[in-house]
């Protein structure tokens, strides 16, 4: 049986090269990837600067416009998720986590753009638990100090040792893994159904399934992403 994917050239869910380059005689490519990560970039650098201006214009006597309002908004969203999951140890790690769900986040619906979501590059999201893990066994010898490490590499018995070990080192995989599979599944939905079916049955529809696959998608797999980095940072500082 011949495969209708080949019948067709206008699927295409996969990363794509732009152009390359010689690096000490190496041939480096930049690909849709690197370009998707840093229309991102620009666009949260955009977003962050044009939010700081508004913010250092706002007037005592006048009220917040729609833009403040919507910022205002999200801010404190995130700022009580993060204050409600990590306690006291929120202020720490604000920072991180909030530049970590904006970074996310727009990039999982960059779809809506006509980009390549980055996250769906597992070289993307794998860093990105690679992060996470540093930070977790950093804070873990900071606060449980090395007694308290081997003292949980122990429990319940101290041939539980390779097993809590293999637990520990799976976080970043699995972290990444589930963010990269998510996102991947709706690109490749999208270009399946972009590149298989016939033009009258494409009228109206893909707003209905981006809203799903890139927004509805995106921000759960954001929002589980961020839940579960503080859940483990919080984890591993346990009772200073």
């Amino acid at each position: 049986m011949i495969n209708p994917l080949l019948l067709s050239g206008d699927v295409d869910f996969m990363i794509k090269g732009v152009f390359s380059y010689n690096c000490f005689g190496h041939e480096v490519w930049i690909t849709t990837t690197h370009v998707c990560t840093f229309i991102v970039m620009l666009l949260l650098v955009v977003f962050a600067f044009v939010a700081g201006k508004a913010v250092k214009k706002i007037n005592d006597d006048e009220a917040p416009g729609t833009f403040l309002n919507i910022v205002e908004m999200i801010i404190e969203f995130l700022d009580g998720v993060i204050s409600s999951t990590m306690g006291k140890n929120a202020t720490k790690f604000v920072n991180y986590i909030m530049t970590l769900f904006f970074f996310i986040f727009v990039s999982n619906i960059s779809g809506l753009l006509g980009l390549r979501p980055p996250t769906a590059d597992y070289g993307v999201t794998f860093p990105l638990g690679v992060i996470t893990f540093c930070l977790i066994t950093y804070n873990k010898f900071k606060y449980q100090k090395v007694s308290g490490v081997i003292k949980g590499l122990c429990d319940p018995w101290v041939f539980w040792i390779p097993i809590n070990l293999i637990g520990d080192f799976a976080v970043p995989v699995s972290l990444s893994l589930r963010l990269f599979a998510n996102i991947l599944s709706g690109c490749v939905m999208m270009a399946l159904y972009y590149g298989l079916l016939p033009i009258f049955v494409k009228i109206g529809i893909p707003a209905v399934l981006h809203i799903y696959f890139d927004l509805f998608s995106g921000a759960i797999q954001t929002y589980v992403f961020c839940m579960l980095t503080m859940t483990y940072i919080s984890d591993a500082i346990g009772n200073e």
